[in-house]
């Protein structure tokens, strides 16, 4: 009979008339299994010794062709990414100051800045952002974003930190523009245009960049009929084209209920003045 490996060997009983085979277990004395032996070398090893760095940079100190305060100012002064913020809302709601203001913050940090308009915007010339009580910025008016590197100069774009644009429902390229600038060249990019026309339905491209935002901020602007805040654009006039520049002469901000009470006037009188039109033979 073979030894066992396990504690208990198998015996085999003598086959009975019923022709089963029975195995009786029995504990095994001898096993050829030894004990685990552990040995300990005739010469200890020394331990080595970690001498722990005073700060993060110090043990890269003797590498460093620059002093340790120069890098640390300039990893916090370089930007890690851009980014991309987007100021929306009814007419006259300031988000052209909000634009401005921004800007101008960015700028007083030592930000190197500029700015962009459509050139479909005309009111107050190409060569300024001016909002709705006269405050102004130099800006570039481009029919669309993508001139804008070229427009600029690459070496004077490569020194750009900030790029603000306003009216940028009618730029087409708005998404296109604003990836690249925030995602590649890591550029803050601020824009200011309107999420709805007069319709209350979206308006260009702004409500595409809403996904690639950092922050989005919805202004407000006061309704002219009750004082509440105003949500929407009413246009005055009779023009039905989606795109229709202009001021106060043609829009007006309304709340909710002005709206739709407004619309309903607007479709009244159009229904009015269709009636009283000399009929074309």
């Amino acid at each position: 009979m073979m030894r066992s490996l396990l504690p208990f060997q198998f015996y085999t009983l003598p086959p009975s008339h019923h022709h089963h085979h029975h195995l009786l277990l029995k504990h095994s004395p001898n096993l050829l299994l030894s004990p685990v032996q552990t040995f300990r070398s005739p010469v200890s090893l020394p331990t080595p010794s970690v001498q722990k760095p005073s700060s993060s940079f110090t043990s890269f100190r003797r590498y460093c062709k620059l002093p340790v305060q120069d890098i640390r100012s300039s990893m916090q002064s370089r930007p890690s990414s851009g980014e991309i913020h987007v100021i929306t809302g009814p007419m006259f709601a300031g988000k052209t100051t909000a634009l401005i203001r921004r800007v101008q913050a960015e700028q007083s940090n030592g930000r190197n800045v500029a700015m962009i308009k459509s050139d479909k915007d005309t009111r107050y010339g190409l060569d300024a952002i001016v909002t709705h009580d006269g405050t102004k910025m130099p800006c570039m008016a481009l029919p669309e974003l993508s001139l804008f590197r070229e427009r600029l100069g690459v070496e004077s774009y490569n020194k750009l930190d900030v790029i603000g644009i306003d009216e940028a429902q009618f730029f087409e390229d708005l998404y296109d523009f604003c990836c690249n600038a925030a995602d590649r060249d890591r550029k803050t990019v601020i824009v200011a245009g309107l999420d709805g026309d007069f319709l209350r339905r979206r308006f260009g491209t702004v409500l595409d960049i809403i996904p690639l935002a950092d922050t989005v901020t919805k202004l407000t602007a006061t309704c002219e009929f009750c004082g509440q805040h105003a949500f929407f654009t009413l246009r005055k006039t009779k023009e039905t084209q989606t795109e229709l520049i202009g001021g106060a002469d043609v829009y007006m901000p309304v709340c909710r209920q002005h709206y739709v009470d407004g619309q309903l006037v607007m479709e009244a009188t159009r229904i009015v003045l269709d009636a009283e039109r000399p009929a074309v033979v």
